[in-house]
């Protein structure tokens, strides 16, 4: 709730989902808050864009994303913003569908209470031997018991080895969730972050925590443009297309941006490379461990492809598993039907492609007519090898390499009245830690906020 006698003036540089969060948990506070956002569109790494096919313009996202049940904090956030999930948001089951006679599984779990939905779907599961399924009962059995932590770090590969999974298991799930998790392949993946996600959805007491959740919605307005009128509505403000080139430290953690407005804190919510430029120029020995953990992260791409068929050209489901095979030119993990998210994109499948380096070095047309032919031949139809129009969207620095004990910052910048939110800032508990994920975006933005909030207090009873 807001406290009318401790409003303060902070500035949020970064109007992507952790920035979006802030800003409006500041603004509930009672904050006069102002975001500056360089781009004219709200949504930073997962936002809409408009492209240009023909004589015509679409809107699609710069990535097709999946959010999860478990993702508490967005989906409050979501609602606060004045958004309907059940209406901007298709929620499906917990699943991994291959198409059928791709050699791949069928995993759907019921609605029935956890852990009960998880057993009857691994019972049920077709694609998958007896020993696959007893390897991956006792898989789950063996996270229960550990509590779902894992203190000494270790590649994903490494902990799958250790509990004895199979090869047809590890290339039907596992393979394809840590790269959709952690977008980074499992053999360079943490095992501790990907046992996080695993604890809130496949672990957690709620059926629903392991929901797969797919936006119908466009990503900037699914939450970062409602977020925007939050923050408008409580007194804030949003500037779009306002890059922040200098930050300068005033005294009693006050803070400059660009030799304009004066603040009394800054909450700097831009991806990792642009907030370590901006801290390089605050020139404070304070801010060189951050500095060095920022520079110390290594991007990973993902692409998704967007291939344009007849409006009458629909999936069976509006979500399919692919198995990847860069060796035989099949580079797509997953694919969805836009068409059965929005009426509007009837014929339009999304191909995604995370830790996509080496995918995308194939160039825009090489890589799209491989997608192309990978559908046809796994769905068996042949006419999805000949789309009407293709658009890849690659994000070359979409996520860091979440790799075994990655050194990450916290919110906390080390200079006064400077706090970090993105979705590579670090928890204070590690066995919390997130991946670059939506989720991980905004729970970091909401604990910048707590930050702010609790700095203000301190000085509130300091006085």
């Amino acid at each position: 709730m807001a406290d009318p006698g401790v409003t303060q003036r902070y500035a949020v540089i970064g109007g992507g989902w952790a920035g979006c969060a802030a800003a409006m948990e500041m603004a509930r506070a009672g904050h006069a808050v102002t975001v500056y956002e360089a781009a004219r569109t709200l949504g930073g790494r997962a936002r809409k864009v408009d492209r240009a096919v023909g004589q015509e313009h679409t809107v699609l996202d710069n990535g097709q994303h999946i959010l999860l049940g478990a993702y508490t904090e967005t989906l409050r956030l979501i609602k606060l913003a004045g958004q309907d999930p059940s209406e901007l948001i298709l929620t499906l089951p917990l699943q991994m569908r291959y198409p059928t006679g791709s050699g791949g599984m069928d995993f759907v779990a019921p609605c029935l209470p956890a852990p009960l939905h998880l057993a009857w779907a691994l019972l049920r599961a077709k694609g998958l031997s007896r020993a696959d399924k007893l390897a991956l009962m006792r898989f789950s059995t063996a996270m229960r018991w550990m509590g779902w932590q894992l203190y000494n770090d270790c590649t994903v590969s490494e902990l799958l080895q250790r509990f004895d999974q199979t090869q047809q298991l590890n290339r039907l799930m596992w393979h394809p969730l840590c790269l959709a998790a952690l977008n980074t392949p499992p053999e360079r993946a943490s095992a501790r972050v990907f046992i996080n996600v695993l604890r809130d959805s496949l672990g957690a007491s709620r059926r629903r925590a392991s929901d797969m959740l797919i936006p119908k919605a466009d990503l900037s307005a699914l939450f970062p443009e409602a977020a925007a009128r939050y923050v408008e509505q409580h007194g804030g403000s949003v500037r779009l297309g306002a890059k922040v080139d200098a930050l300068q430290a005033l005294p009693g953690g006050r803070w400059r941006l660009d030799d304009d407005e004066a603040f009394d804190g800054v909450v700097l919510a831009t991806p990792c490379a642009q907030a370590a430029s901006l801290l390089q120029g605050v020139h404070d020995a304070r801010l060189d461990a951050v500095i060095t953990q920022m520079q110390a992260l290594t991007p990973e791409a993902i692409s998704t492809c967007y291939l344009q068929y007849a409006p009458d050209v629909r999936l069976d489901l509006p979500m399919h598993a692919l198995a990847d095979a860069p060796e035989s030119g099949h580079w797509g993990q997953f694919v969805f039907d836009r068409g059965q998210l929005d009426s509007q994109q009837a014929g339009l499948l999304a191909v995604v492609i995370s830790a996509s380096g080496p995918a995308a070095e194939q160039g825009h047309g090489a890589l799209a007519q491989a997608i192309a032919a990978q559908l046809a031949q796994v769905l068996r139809r042949p006419e999805l090898a000949q789309p009407l129009w293709t658009q890849l969207i690659t994000e070359k620095r979409a996520t860091f390499a979440c790799t075994p004990d990655l050194a990450r910052p916290g919110n906390a910048s080390g200079v006064p009245g400077l706090l970090l939110a993105g979705d590579y800032t670090a928890g204070d508990d590690r066995t919390l830690d997130y991946p670059a994920t939506i989720e991980g975006a905004v729970r970091s933005g909401v604990a910048a906020a707590k930050a702010v909030r609790a700095r203000v207090q301190a000085g509130k009873l300091a006085k």
